[in-house]
């Protein structure tokens, strides 16, 4: 059992005075703290509360749509899809603005992502880490408090540039500030993370998820890299780059010496077999978002097994049904632009198998007079279990064409397509290349490829332990892991001009994506695996022998959940459909062997882009290795932003985004609710003029 919080709220604020509350297990034990007036935190008890209600700040990041919004949209790899909730963020269109969109300004729905929803939140959080590095006795309390006020400035640093530094606990109202510079903000957060690093243990006492030193050696480097990165070129010169850059290798090596890289990229998200699973242990993970028991209801549980898959319920003509027994819902937010097929090695690099979910399994009956008249041959009706719908991740060159297998369409539509593998028709099949061309976006329900819903998404949040189709996750979200470790070290070696040497680092991280000898290629598992133990989860989920769902069988019966996950999840994929080689357990190679000749998938991105020269080409390299290491895990915004590659990198590669993306979009604009609060010293408001001084370029 992790000796984790379930749900604490310690919340300081900032601007209005203080309330605190909380409540806890594990390591807090069960029990209610409500309404503690602040002399509470003068006791030992207290302070220790108060450092374990650090760890309750991050969760905020994953509990609702602000989770992809602030994160993954507007960037290369994932465009929005039907659902438009925070497509402000993706279009970069004039809603996109000071003030926090709703409805009446022009949002979707009223859960559009607000502008002040990270601001607010990262100060919360900082008002208690300063009372923490206050008040604290331990020297890992201390550190615990520096690691998340450095932490927090950093997401505002690179969310917002230069921003309110408070570095001590403040008490009743305050309505006057000083906006810090962005030299000022980072050189805080790298001070922070410096504390952090020296007062942290290599383990941490409070068990799995607890920071520890290399937790905060990998965010230190982050920061130093940042230092001698585009977005930091008007004062990186006020710092020796060799010093910087040399420290950020040096803190890598030590952190990939203590957390070496998982044996298998399953390891990481797809080996998720229930809650406190073994797998949430695992040595590369450095830092994760801790969820538990579905006792924290609501937004600021784990909200993102909503976020990346298709919306299968819509498209698929009732062929698949949604429910907890599949590991994610089908909130269709974050749909996977062509550059994030298009980057993988679909034939050598296990990765794109291991993050996309390319099958689904057909759950509820449909007669076979039915699937006739929309082009299924007589006689190869599929039963129940076989293929519901099926993506073909082909690549551009590839030979598939309409009379490779058949034609391709969602259930509704007429198509012919049967399975090579079993004879059977697959009632939702799509290719991402026919005859050399991208028609991923081709195949929705609304006919317009800007909101295509039928598209192959991704895995790494699936969660089959939930109670009900809506419920919260249980899982944790990982926020920081070696993996990511050893990106930064080979940027800053590119940073350094040891084009050789980075290749070498990033050849470790892609001898892991290698196929091993005697792996089967076709085999697939998500965590979904988690709702049975017959599937490798560590119980059967409480509602298996519960029948919640729409899912019918042949004779209009209503069937267990138990039922639809064995029909639902085909632990296999579509690898020899869409490659097409010959059946193999051979090992394959990723191994890079000269800068100078990167593999064929990126030569073609980096012509794209028009790079030239070897710092241009291995940094944008290193862009592409990140999106087939770390696709959707909730950094891609931050890390175009800081090299400024933001701007030619969503033109390029996002439709959705390109007419409107410009260079005031590598910052965010600064809350209007804040600016509107600021007094003063005399207590009167703000002028308009300096209101305006208040805010980012160009907002």
């Amino acid at each position: 059992m992790k000796k984790y919080i379930n749900n604490i709220a310690i919340i300081a604020l900032l601007l209005s005075g203080m309330a605190v509350s909380s409540c806890g297990d594990s390591f807090l034990e069960e029990e209610n703290k409500q309404n503690y007036s602040t002399d509470y935190f003068e006791t030992e008890q207290g302070v220790e509360d108060l450092a374990t209600a650090l760890y309750a700040n991050i969760r905020w990041h994953f509990g609702y749509e602000w989770a992809y919004g602030i994160t993954l949209y507007g960037c290369d790899e994932f465009t929005s899809a039907a659902d438009l909730t925070a497509e402000p963020w993706n279009s970069y269109d004039n809603r996109l603005n000071p003030l926090d969109c709703t409805t009446a300004l022009g949002a979707a729905n009223n859960n559009c992502p607000p502008v002040s929803g990270l601001w607010d939140q990262m100060y919360y959080g900082i008002s208690t880490a300063n009372m923490v590095i206050q008040k604290a006795a331990s020297d890992m309390e201390r550190g615990e408090g520096y690691f998340l006020r450095g932490y927090n400035y950093y997401r505002l640093f690179a969310q917002y540039g230069g921003v309110v530094l408070q570095l001590e606990p403040v008490e009743g109202v305050v309505r006057t500030f000083t906006r810090a510079t962005e030299e000022e903000t980072l050189n805080s957060v790298i001070s922070d993370f410096e504390q952090a690093y020296a007062l942290l243990p290599a383990t941490s006492p409070r068990g799995v998820g607890g920071w520890n030193k290399y937790t905060a050696a990998h965010f230190l480097a982050k920061a130093l890299l940042y230092r001698q990165s585009e977005r930091c070129e008007a004062f990186s010169k006020n710092y020796d780059a060799a010093t910087d850059l040399n420290k950020v290798i040096s803190l890598c090596n030590e952190v990939i010496a203590a957390h070496p890289l998982a044996a298998d990229y399953n390891d990481l998200f797809n080996n998720w077999t229930g809650i406190d699973c073994a797998q949430e242990s695992n040595p590369e993970i450095l830092m994760a978002a801790q969820h538990s028991t579905d006792t924290d209801k609501g937004r600021f549980g784990n909200r993102t097994y909503n976020y990346f898959n298709p919306q299968f319920s819509n498209f698929s003509a009732g062929y698949v049904q949604r429910g907890q027994y599949i590991g994610g819902m089908d909130f269709q937010r974050c749909r996977p632009n062509e550059y994030a097929y298009e980057v993988f090695d679909n034939v050598n690099d296990s990765r794109m198998w291991k993050t996309f979910k390319t099958i689904y399994g057909y759950n509820n009956y449909t007669a076979p007079t039915a699937m006739q008249s929309v082009g299924c041959p007589a006689g190869a009706e599929p039963e129940l279990g076989q293929a519901g719908i099926m993506f073909i991740l082909n690549n551009r060159n590839s030979d598939i064409t309409d009379a490779t297998y058949g034609t391709y369409g969602r259930g509704a539509v007429n198509h012919t397509f049967v399975n090579p593998e079993t004879g059977k028709w697959v009632p939702n099949v799509m290719p991402l290349y026919l005859n050399g061309k991208y028609v991923g976006r081709d195949y929705g329900v609304s006919g317009d490829p800007k909101t295509s819903n039928f598209f192959c998404g991704i895995n790494k949040t699936d969660d089959g332990s939930r109670t009900g189709e809506k419920n919260d996750a249980h899982r944790d979200v990982i926020m920081a892991r070696t993996g990511e470790t050893v990106l930064i070290k080979a940027e800053a070696q590119v940073r350094l001009g040891k084009y050789a040497e980075a290749i070498t680092t990033i050849n470790t991280l892609r001898a892991r994506a290698q196929w091993k000898d005697g792996e089967a290629r076709d085999s697939y598992k998500d965590a979904s695996q988690a709702f049975l133990k017959e599937f490798g989860g560590d119980e059967d989920n409480s509602t298996a022998d519960a029948s919640l769902g729409k899912c019918k069988d042949a004779s209009g019966t209503k069937v267990s959940n138990r039922q639809v996950a064995k029909w639902s999840n085909i632990w296999h994929n579509t690898y020899y459909i869409s490659t097409r080689i010959a059946p193999t357990t051979a090992a394959s190679n990723l191994q890079i062997a000269s800068y100078t000749n990167l593999p064929a998938e990126d030569e073609y991105i980096l012509n794209l882009l028009g790079c030239s020269g070897d710092k241009d080409r291995m940094i944008n390299f290193i862009m592409n290795e990140r999106t087939r290491e770390l696709l959707g895990e909730w950094n891609r915004w931050e890390e175009l932003s800081r090299c400024k590659l933001l701007v030619k990198r969503a033109k390029a590669f996002n439709p959705e985004a390109a007419a409107n993306v410009a260079d005031k979009h590598n910052l965010r604009p600064i809350p209007q609710t804040f600016i509107d609060q600021l007094k003063y010293d005399n207590g009167q408001n703000l002028s308009d003029a300096d209101k305006k001084a208040w805010q980012n370029a160009g907002y």
